[in-house]
């Protein structure tokens, strides 16, 4: 398993393997926004964790169609499923390889980001750290949704339309615990909870579900 899951790494922080096109495209929404907004720092300051999230949200899409593609088109996806260990267990570890390569940097990079959008340091905390938190249920929703499209032609622009109605709640939750952190009115340990649920939920539901998925396009 130490092995797929190195070796998945690396795929995605070499060139080509889309790690970096998600981080350009992170760093383009982000800067982009003051611009939009003009030169009110309140507004940007309000709006601030609300645009990270949605940036990391959209970045973790551009590779999500690459989780299990590359696989199939090598045949080495039939060589997986025939392995000793459940094919839950191989997709869970592929998608925590996912996240460390492709998610990771986004989350790292969020406090840096948060800057542009005159985040108070408090802010620019919380927001690290329900990205941290929530944004692995984003790529094990991610991973059930590559899987059903895996098999389709043109699957990969299927698969945005999959997830990002079930990262609903993980952007309410997410942005509602970082704006706790920032308005002192609402209280940030409910949403956060909550959120840090959807992640436990998704973390057995979406490796189950893309291992059927999986199975199901031998079919």
């Amino acid at each position: 398993m130490w092995a797929l899951y190195r070796r998945d790494v690396l795929l995605s922080v070499r060139a080509g393997g889309g790690a970096l096109v998600g981080l350009l495209f992170f760093l383009s929404v982000v800067a982009v926004v003051p611009f939009g907004v003009g030169p009110d720092l309140a507004l940007l300051a309000r709006i601030g964790p609300a645009m990270v999230w949605i940036a990391v949200l959209l970045s973790t899409l551009i590779g999500l169609d690459r989780m299990f593609r590359a696989e199939r088109d090598d045949g080495s996806l039939d060589i997986l499923k025939m392995r000793d260990e459940p094919l839950v267990l191989i997709v869970l570890v592929k998608c925590l390889a996912h996240w460390t390569g492709y998610v990771l940097p986004l989350v790292i990079l969020s406090p840096a980001m948060g800057l542009l959008m005159n985040i108070d340091p408090a802010g620019l905390g919380a927001a690290f750290v329900t990205l941290f938190v929530g944004s692995p249920a984003i790529t094990f929703i991610g991973a059930a949704g590559a899987a059903i499209a895996v098999s389709l032609p043109r699957g990969g622009l299927l698969v945005p339309i999959l997830i990002l109605p079930l990262s609903i709640p993980v952007l309410i939750f997410g942005v509602g615990a970082s704006y706790a952190v920032t308005s002192d009115i609402d209280p940030f340990l409910p949403p956060f909870l909550l959120l840090t649920a959807i992640t436990l939920f998704f973390a057995v539901v979406g490796p189950v579900a893309a291992a059927v998925a999986l199975r199901q396009a031998d079919d």
